[in-house]
């Protein structure tokens, strides 16, 4: 350790969500290490492949954490069909090879899951829902979401190893760089900037969640630590695709003829509802972003990353 503070190791660190967290655990102290597959200048940033056991192992090795942040991961449906290679390497080979580490070193491991894992799910979402019923994940991304829940549920069984598991719903904010793989939100306004055409599926409800809001309760995590608990983090307020795009339009000023509506998207969860009691009870989780206030955010950044 540096000074007596707690080394972490945050995996994705260059991530839309890593990022941010990485600034969070910096500003509260942390002495914070990142990995991420690409070079870098930056201090305390180590290069690796987490499909890959020996850069993994060197990083862990090098850095020492007592606590991981396990973002490092293929993200996205589509993604996962194009990409369907790296994706199972990645979120599945990748999370075993961290749990071996983990089982090894004795580190505390935060999880990040996805919303997505509740698929067909069209009830409230619950955390303990997995724990009851059965369900259908409905694609390859949220599949390999919740088999890594089921590997670090083991390894606590097999091995007393010590993971919290979060489920994301929806984040957005600035730092998401556009690709036709990110996000819906991050998509719309992108396009929207650029004066392009973008498709807008009806019928599908949200509770999107800025990023600052994210990663101040991720961070949070560390002051109360409860090995085998998993949370659902998510904003307060369910919209649909439709008030996100009449933001979006609203704040770029485009025509509305440049959105193409459609009936529901196939293969994606309808319904949202998600209850965050656990988060607000354990993780101080408090949503300050409306989505009226977090669109315009996230715009105004976009306009300077790409200089518009």
């Amino acid at each position: 350790m540096t000074n007596g503070t707690v080394r972490v190791l945050v995996t994705g660190g260059r991530g839309a969500v890593g990022a941010r967290l990485v600034q969070e655990l910096d500003r509260r102290g942390r002495d914070v290490w990142l990995l991420d597959r690409g070079h870098s200048h930056e201090a305390q940033y180590l290069r690796a492949d987490v499909g890959e056991y020996r850069q993994l192992e060197r990083v862990v090795q090098e850095s020492r954490p007592e606590y991981v942040y396990h973002l490092a991961a293929e993200f996205g449906r589509w993604n996962g069909e194009d990409f369907y290679e790296t994706l199972w390497k990645t979120n599945v080979i990748g999370n075993k090879h961290l749990i071996r580490l983990q089982e090894k070193h004795r580190f505390r491991v935060i999880f990040f899951s996805s919303s997505e894992v509740y698929g067909d799910w069209d009830g409230v979402m619950r955390e303990d829902v997995m724990d009851q019923h059965e369900v259908r994940q409905l694609n390859d991304y949220a599949m390999t979401k919740w088999i890594g829940e089921l590997q670090y549920l083991n390894a606590q069984t097999m091995a007393g190893t010590e993971t919290v598991r979060v489920r994301l719903f929806n984040t957005y904010g600035p730092g998401e760089f556009y690709s036709a793989y990110r996000s819906a939100l991050c998509i719309f306004m992108y396009r929207a900037l650029h004066r392009a055409p973008f498709t807008v599926y009806r019928g599908h409800t949200r509770t999107s969640s800025y990023v600052d809001d994210t990663v101040r309760t991720l961070a949070n995590i560390m002051d109360n630590f409860i090995p085998g608990e998993v949370y659902n983090i998510a904003g307060t307020e369910e919209h649909t695709m439709e008030d996100a795009a009449r933001i979006i339009l609203e704040r770029t000023g485009v025509p509305e003829s440049l959105v193409t509506y459609r009936g529901p998207e196939p293969f994606t969860t309808r319904f949202k509802k998600v209850d965050v009691a656990k988060s607000i009870r354990d993780l101080r989780h408090a949503p300050q972003i409306s989505l009226e206030r977090g669109i315009p955010l996230t715009i105004d950044w976009m306009r300077q990353a790409y200089g518009l």
